[in-house]
């Protein structure tokens, strides 16, 4: 009955839906900058490293190989080899070629370039390891991010860029470009916190308005009930089709009606779907005067204000007392979020024109509101910008989502590959058996598939969807919704 109910409600949001998609400023806000922790890289295919604690919360099931990127036609392979280089690289220089060509840029730009030059040979350039000598934070937080990456790398000390796993490649080649820019260097004003994705990031946000309007509107009305929350839920997994890593936020994507599509076609695209689950936790919670609820934050953009949606809904009906939103620590993935650039999102929202956006600018106030009061909180974290697996969560992070969060929402594909371990799973492996029973807390998987790993579903949901798309795991087209009740 929940599902049907709220494939009608967005049936009925797609009616008035327009597409969308995602410089800092200062606002009074709720923000927690927690203790950098520890990751865990598991030996080289194999499921955990001899002694480690962490590896007591671990699937039930026996951990298969992980995915690498050096089979031609798939998407990690065309991902590593062509599509972050000549791709997403080329539209970052593009995006900042002023800026990239400028004095203060000089060495910056070397380093870039020489980052490309080993993608352009990705089967053949060895990993090498992450340098920390323009880093201007603080000793020990270095330190530790330095221990961290080192631990990760380790088993791959003889591997190319293709010949290590997918996961570990994906997220080191982020973490490169943060280094090549000089993100950390204080000494030079120019590269010191520069964000090279910022303009892809203020694109999407320009853009998501005229589609959130009239989500905005229809939020606001949801009931306070279980199909409220799987409404809620339902968009915010929609948002996440809107990655600017794939679908950059350009005019023409601006002006076709892409979130009306994906609404309305919502109920045939959904492959496995846990709003029951969901709602009947969260029904406890409200019971219980509301909870500590965390949403593990994908993309800016569109995505971004579709999860801030969420949150909205989540205060407002009493589900949650607190929402804590977990964003990454530097720019990552091109659209993925950080603290400062919710603040912005809600910022520009709240700053709209009432006449021209009565909704979303309510909604931006209103959001405000919840940063000031702290019923709202900012959380970065270096573990979301790292390829470790989810069932290996360092144990300070662990022990204090375990006492704190009574749910998390895990959003997007690259944090679901992390709660797979990125890894060939059998596509209908139970997720509880997989993640939800050794999770640090009741979780919730919001994700669209774009790349090739999953769980949970059917068989006969994985032949229809193969039946409909020979491109379904790849291009966000089809989504699930997973619940696991957290660790044992």
């Amino acid at each position: 009955m929940i599902k049907s109910a709220c494939i009608v409600v967005l049936f009925e949001f797609a009616l008035g839906a327009t597409a969308a998609f995602g410089t800092e400023h200062s606002s009074p806000r709720s923000s927690r900058k927690m203790t950098p922790t520890s990751s865990l890289s598991e030996a080289k295919h194999a499921d955990s490293l001899p002694g480690d604690r962490r590896m007591r919360n671990k699937p039930r099931l026996p951990i298969p190989e992980p995915l690498l990127s050096d089979k031609p036609g798939t998407w990690a392979h065309d991902t590593m080899s062509r599509r972050l280089n000549k791709d997403i690289l080329q539209r970052t220089f593009d995006e900042n070629q002023a800026k990239f060509e400028s004095a203060g840029f000089s060495q910056a730009l070397k380093r870039f370039n020489l980052l490309r030059s080993e993608l352009d040979d990705a089967a053949n350039t060895k990993l090498r390891p992450i340098e920390f000598d323009r880093d201007s934070r603080p000793a020990d937080v270095v330190r530790r991010e330095k221990d961290e990456w080192n631990e990760i790398l380790a088993p791959y000390q003889d591997d190319t860029w293709l010949s290590a796993p997918w996961l570990v490649t994906e997220f080191y080649a982020y973490r490169r470009l943060i280094e090549a820019l000089g993100y950390y260097d204080e000494e030079n004003p120019d590269t010191y916190l520069f964000d090279p994705f910022a303009v892809a990031k203020m694109s999407g946000l320009e853009t998501s308005v005229k589609s959130a309007e009239t989500m905005l509107g229809k939020v606001k009305t949801l009931p306070k009930t279980r199909q409220g929350l799987g409404v809620a839920s339902q968009l915010s997994l929609w948002g996440n089709k809107m990655d600017l890593s794939i679908w950059p936020a350009d005019a023409e994507n601006s002006s076709a009606d892409v979130f009306e599509s994906i609404l309305v076609a919502a109920g045939e695209n959904m492959l496995h779907d846990d709003t029951s689950k969901l709602a009947e936790h969260c029904e406890e919670l409200r019971q219980k005067g509301g909870g500590s609820i965390d949403i593990i934050v994908d993309n800016a953009g569109f995505e971004l204000v579709t999860d801030l949606a969420l949150a909205d809904h989540l205060i407002d009906s009493g589900l949650a007392k607190v929402v804590t939103f977990q964003l990454k620590s530097h720019p990552t993935f091109v659209s993925d979020a950080l603290e400062k650039d919710l603040i912005e999102h809600v910022e520009f929202y709240a700053s709209l024109s009432p006449i021209d956006f009565p909704n979303a600018h309510e909604a931006g106030v209103r959001w405000k509101g919840y940063l000031e009061t702290g019923a709202w909180v900012c959380n970065e974290n270096d573990f979301w910008v790292q390829p470790t697996a989810m069932w290996s969560f360092p144990s300070d992070l662990r022990e204090e989502m375990n006492e704190r969060c009574d749910l998390a929402f895990v959003k997007g594909d690259a944090n679901y590959r992390r709660l797979l371990g990125d890894r060939y799973w059998n596509y209908s492996a139970s997720f509880q058996d997989i993640i939800g029973c050794c999770f640090p807390c009741p979780v919730c998987a919001l994700r669209t598939l774009k790349a090739e790993v999953a769980c949970g579903i059917a068989k006969e949901e994985v032949e229809r969807a193969k039946s409909l798309d020979e491109e379904w795991m790849t291009n966000g087209r089809f989504g699930v919704i997973h619940f696991g009740t957290g660790q044992d």
